[in-house]
């Protein structure tokens, strides 16, 4: 019972924030605003979000292919094109619930093959695992590939924090930043030893036990080179369909590779902080290509647009996924009739 009412509270936590971060970007915008945003899209060529949309379904296409070689050792191999459709579903129950769309794939992919659910929880511990190291390099390349941009950017929030009133550097700061992560270390690292037998400390400790174990979980795929091929190109998908989204875009046309990468960084954390990234991964976009010289609106408007093209994508296509199901795996049900 304390589970499920933990559960209802964090996501109607995760929905209340995207609300007010969707009320905050909107209360911000004023009548001028709402026309520059209009005359962007106004210019904005619909038809060069088709490849954005093909590449993004290339993409979870690549993911599909990555789970079912996650899934050999343990001594399956389901079907691609369910696989495929199970991931499809799996990124629409999420914009429900969340973490809702790992459990169900498994689920629906159990029901379709000869694979039981509860065998595919360590497969689905290695994609985040390994989905966290990618997003963790994403960030090192754009931060090192641009330090003249984000460097700077940067360094003048450090400067704030660590300036005095003076404008020199505060060292009694500084020592109390570094004195306080010394702390929060130590201290962590006693309230994990010794208070393991909490619920809340356990289940911290089995996640990051658990990502531990996903990464070294690879050491057993057979096919390590296409494993890791695949999840390379579940990243690079991502960063060029927020390049051709820049094309599509008339004020956003000039940007190059660097700012796709900083916006999938930033965007990506956005997906994470709110249900299905709704508020958070507009406003993170805009502020990131603000460092770029897109004014804030534009920025505005093109983070709107790619949430709203990935959203409409899963909406579309999960739903496309459960409909055909049934239908691709008639002539297998017919048989075991």
């Amino acid at each position: 019972m304390k589970k499920k009412v933990f559960q209802w509270l964090q996501y109607a936590f995760f929905l209340a924030l995207a609300i007010f971060l969707v009320w905050w970007s909107v209360s911000k915008i004023k009548g001028h605003d709402w026309e520059e945003m209009k005359g962007a899209l106004r210019t904005t060529d619909y038809w060069l979000l088709v490849p954005v949309v093909l590449i993004l379904l290339a993409s979870h296409y690549s993911r599909a292919l990555r789970w079912k070689i996650l899934m050999q050792p343990l001594g399956y191999s389901p079907s691609t094109l369910n696989t495929y459709f199970s991931v499809l579903i799996g990124y629409l129950a999420n914009l429900a619930v969340p973490r809702l769309g790992e459990v169900l794939k498994c689920t629906i992919l159990a029901r379709y093959e000869k694979v039981p659910a509860n065998k595919l929880v360590g497969t689905i511990v290695a994609e985040r695992a390994f989905d966290l190291i990618c997003l963790l390099i994403v960030f090192a390349v754009t931060i090192f590939s641009q330090i003249d941009i984000i460097g700077k950017f940067a360094t003048d929030m450090i400067k704030k924090i660590i300036s005095s009133k003076t404008g020199g550097i505060d060292w009694m700061k500084i020592a109390v930043v570094l004195g306080g992560l010394v702390v929060v270390l130590v201290l962590a690292r006693f309230i994990m030893h010794r208070f393991a037998h909490i619920h809340v400390i356990g289940k911290i400790k089995e996640f990051m036990r658990g990502i531990w174990q996903g990464l070294i979980s690879v050491r057993y795929v057979k096919n390590k080179g296409w494993f890791f091929f695949h999840t390379i190109m579940i990243w690079v998908g991502y960063l060029l369909s927020i390049q051709m989204g820049f094309y599509a875009m008339q004020a956003t046309s000039g940007l190059g590779i660097k700012a796709s990468l900083s916006v999938l960084s930033l965007g990506s954390i956005g997906m994470i902080v709110t249900q299905g990234g709704i508020g958070a991964y507009p406003l993170l976009v805009q502020e990131t290509m603000m460092l770029y010289g897109i004014t804030e609106n534009i920025g505005r408007a093109f983070g709107w647009l790619l949430w709203l093209v990935q959203f409409f994508l899963v909406i579309v296509f999960g739903f496309l996924s459960i409909g055909l199901l049934p239908i691709v795996n008639r002539k297998k049900s017919l048989q075991h009739a």
